[in-house]
């Protein structure tokens, strides 16, 4: 009985590098992560196989289409570095196989690796940044970038090793109750975790009063606001640009240009103070 392929260390961890550092590479609306997925599967498919005709054809089942969240996603080329083994050692896995785990897992990987990473961790990270980025320190930046990538490397390495030890397992963890139930879990929190550091840093405040005849405020608005419901401005400020943004499509870029327009038309009638710090 001939002896089965096993996948090395050094390999698996080779493929590992070209998904963390090339993931985006040559990324298109057409292809987003496919040729980054071609990279990193390279190296499984060099060890597993000696004829390039062999090759070739396994490579071909990762010219197919996808795009998921990047950092989680490792997961999936993980797994089907295990179903790439598995395929080489003649066990009953094809193409088809293959590709309809990783079409399974781009939406459910793309669910919680949203919420996760882009929702909950990446704010959590800013928050701490800004914090410390106070009176123009550099603390935080360099914070930033040393955690982020810290996190992201050991974490997404994990989630590739896991993967490639759970195999097929992982599918019926992801998208089923389980996987469910995580996401709406991981929803939650991010919603709060955006939330507080929104309350935390964001500060909208209208400079509009009115005067009597000596020139004195009988009425300013923001204090009413304060009184009623404090952050009244900052809240509808938020929703209105989490509205453009999720329900009408419209980029972070063109928000923010339209932000700026808003900022500047409000000074000009009165109603925003320039001196004030938002």
């Amino acid at each position: 009985m001939a002896e089965r392929k096993k996948i090395s260390k050094k390999t698996l961890t080779k493929s590992f590098h070209h998904w963390y550092y090339g993931h985006l590479t040559c990324f298109s609306q057409e292809h987003m992560q496919t040729f980054g997925y071609l990279t990193s599967m390279l190296p499984i498919v060099e060890e597993l196989y000696d004829n390039k005709e062999e090759q070739k054809e396994a490579m071909q089942t990762y010219t197919a289409f996808f795009n998921t969240e990047p950092q989680l996603g490792t997961i999936v080329v993980g797994v089907t570095a295990g179903l790439e083994e598995a395929r080489a050692n003649g066990d009953s896995v094809d193409d088809e196989t293959i590709n309809g785990m990783r079409a399974g897992l781009m939406g459910p990987i793309a669910g919680i690796g949203d919420s996760l990473i882009v929702g909950t961790l990446i704010p959590v990270l800013l928050g701490i940044a800004l914090g410390l980025s106070n009176g123009g320190s550099p603390v935080g930046a360099i914070f930033y970038i040393i955690v982020w990538n810290l996190l992201a490397y050991f974490g997404m390495k994990f989630a590739y090793f896991k993967g490639y030890e759970l195999g097929d397992k992982a599918v019926e963890f992801l998208v089923g109750p389980q996987g469910q139930a995580i996401r709406k879990a991981i929803g939650i929190v991010g919603g709060m975790v955006i939330g507080g550091v929104a309350a935390t840093w964001v500060s909208v405040k209208t400079s509009f009063q009115m005067k009597n005849s000596a020139g004195e405020a009988f009425l300013v608005l923001q204090d009413q606001f304060d009184a009623v419901y404090p952050g009244l401005l900052t809240g509808i400020f938020i929703v209105f640009c989490w509205w453009l943004m999720a329900k009408k499509n419209i980029s972070p870029i063109k928000v923010m240009l339209l932000l700026v327009v808003i900022a500047f038309v409000g000074v000009l009638v009165g109603f925003f103070n320039p001196g004030l710090s938002y």
